[in-house]
């Protein structure tokens, strides 16, 4: 927890740039991060995932809620996650059989048969929620003191959700910068015609930036999964309505978007976490889950859902491959160089440079 308060004080003030490259700011740590599916750590057994550059070990047992242990033995150091999960719960080296119960600790060194022997494990706080499985790799008393996340309409029968997670070579900061600035639609014009982004306005506050648009349809064909989805868009030469109003909030550590139509109801909700995977976070795992309002006739949302899909993915492609080319760039030219302009990305890198935790490769950035 020091290690964070000291972080933050070490940024620049609100409203200049921070004293570090954004790209060697490390995660707050002292948040809940999901590190896997729910379905992908099934009973009786354990799953392999990662934080930043922490091997963890989640165990589900057969009775009993899933709990995560560092995924080494204390003995010579193998991944727990290849280990077995006995009748108790606990989860069995697969070398020599050392046995760590859900705090970690070795209850049993099978082939010397008395307490005390074997060394404990590092446990981290587990919560699972709306089909993620969470960790708190920060300080655990803070653990009960920061919430689990709401995500998206999950467990709303008037949404259907789809879930993704796709991983990027990129700091999980270009991830933030580039669902915000939804300026960039010229990068997605094979996918959605000629539409130009209107900002509509932000607020912003000590831990959140948030940024509102509508879009104005200047030529090409609405695609099929947005009409099926939002009704049909016509560019008649005339200056459009607002139809639907896009929300982007960055409530850190986590991204939202949010649609609401021109009555105000909510239409789509995206939720999405940017796990970092490296020590240096310059890799990113996505979790994200995205719900669509249900319209009257169901069937019509169910038939247009592949369509979604696949529109959603050629989407992410995109941004993907940009982001990583923007990842690329800052690895050849050996730091950010990015000329920003857009003051709501300038506000969003603000909130992310003091949020966070300068790596132990970061060095101050001259001032002036």
């Amino acid at each position: 927890m020091q290690q964070a308060a000291t972080a933050t004080e070490q940024q620049a003030e609100q409203g200049h740039a921070p004293r570090y490259d954004l790209r060697q700011i490390d995660v707050d740590p002292n948040f809940w991060y999901p590190v896997a599916w729910s379905s992908k750590v099934r009973q009786g057994k354990a799953f392999a995932a990662r934080f930043a550059g922490h091997p963890i070990a989640l165990i589900r047992p057969e009775y009993g809620p899933v709990y995560a242990l560092e995924d080494r033995c204390a003995h010579r150091q193998v991944p727990l996650s290849k280990g077995v999960v006995d009748d108790k719960g606990c989860i069995k080296c697969c070398y020599h059989g050392w046995a760590f119960d859900q705090q970690g600790k070795c209850v049993t060194v099978p082939y010397l048969n008395k307490e005390g022997v074997g060394r404990p494990v590092k446990s981290y706080p587990c919560r699972e929620k709306s089909g993620l499985i969470f960790i708190f790799p920060g300080d655990p008393e803070l653990a009960d003191k920061v919430p689990v996340p709401d995500i998206a309409q999950v467990g709303n029968p008037e949404y259907k959700t789809r879930q993704f997670s796709p991983r990027l070579k990129c700091h999980y900061t270009f991830m933030h910068e580039n669902l915000m600035d939804m300026n960039h639609q010229f990068l997605h014009r094979r996918q959605m015609g000629s539409i130009t982004a209107r900002f509509l306005g932000q607020d912003k506050g000590e831990n959140f930036m948030e940024a509102r648009y509508s879009f104005a349809r200047k030529g090409g064909n609405q695609p099929l999964a947005e009409a099926l989805i939002f009704g049909k868009h016509h560019d008649d030469g005339r200056e459009q309505p607002v139809e639907e109003v896009v929300s982007i909030r960055t409530t850190y550590p986590y991204q939202t978007l949010q649609i609401h139509d021109k009555d105000g109801d909510l239409i789509m909700d995206l939720w999405a976490c940017y796990l970092p995977l490296g020590e240096t976070q310059q890799v990113t795992q996505a979790f994200g889950l995205l719900s669509v309002k249900k319209p009257k006739w169901t069937f019509l949302l169910d038939m247009a859902w592949p369509v979604l899909g696949l529109f959603t993915h050629r989407i992410f492609e995109e941004d993907r491959e940009i982001v990583e080319m923007e990842q690329n760039a800052w690895r050849e030219l050996g730091g950010d160089h990015n000329v920003e302009v857009f003051p709501v990305v300038k506000s969003l890198r603000e909130l992310l440079a003091r949020s966070g935790v300068p790596n132990r490769y970061a060095k101050p950035l001259k001032q002036g």
